[in-house]
């Protein structure tokens, strides 16, 4: 079974690129919608902490109809974009927007956990001191939430590595441009062909593994680091 040699690599560059990508727009997106939520109050808070936490609840092909409702060439974003000239169905810029759909609410949701475990009392002595709102925030909140922040992008990365049913439906699979390891997956079965298949599978799980594994040691890392500190 001489799979190896004749595997086209391109689907995990696809991956890793798209993944890296969505997870870089995640950590910003998801961190500024974590902290506006996290030490905001406003009437429909929860129904929008609803609306950002409902792509990690529905099913993938849900989320990629909507998205498909929306970047498609009669949805409202998808007419700007044919009215500048371009489009982002079939194109690798879909599989980034189908990772971040997905991935969003993880980042969100675990940064705002983080966000709202911070003492209350030491964001008050640093105002008392003089520092601004974005001080406080970037200084203080982050430094002290860092460690669910990290599992959050972690956990994003790992999420839209894994994304099949809105990146297929968004970006379908064109081999060398929008075909990630999952849609590989998924047409080397349907193909019949289940080395390939095998092969792919382990890769993306080595690749998962090792972002578990990291997570992991760097959790254990803040553990020792915080009981070195106490002493």
């Amino acid at each position: 079974m001489n799979v190896l040699p004749q595997l086209d690599l391109t689907p995990m560059w696809i991956s890793l690129k798209t993944a890296g990508t969505a997870t870089l727009i995640t950590f910003a997106v998801g961190i500024t919608a974590a902290r506006w939520m996290a030490f905001t109050h406003f009437k429909g808070k929860e129904l929008l902490d609803g609306i950002l936490l409902m792509p990690m609840v529905l099913p993938p092909t849900v989320v990629g109809f909507v998205l498909l409702l929306i970047f498609g060439k009669n949805g409202p974003v998808g007419q700007i974009l044919l009215k500048l000239g371009t489009t982002v169905i079939f194109s690798w810029p879909a599989t980034v927007i189908a990772a971040t759909a997905v991935a969003l609410p993880l980042m969100y949701k675990t940064a705002r956990a983080a966000f709202e475990q911070v003492n209350t009392d030491i964001l008050d002595a640093a105002r008392t001191l003089g520092a601004t709102e974005m001080r406080v925030f970037w200084q203080v909140t982050v430094p002290l939430s860092w460690p669910g922040i990290l599992a959050g992008t972690i956990l994003s990365f790992a999420r839209a590595l894994g994304e099949f049913g809105a990146t297929l439906m968004l970006a379908g699979s064109i081999p060398g441009k929008t075909q990630t390891i999952p849609v590989a997956i998924f047409f080397a079965v349907e193909g019949g062909d289940m080395a390939k298949a095998f092969i792919w599978v382990l890769i993306i799980i080595l690749i998962s593994l090792a972002m578990v594994l990291a997570l992991n040691y760097w959790s254990k890392f803040q553990h020792d680091y915080l009981a070195r500190s106490r002493r």
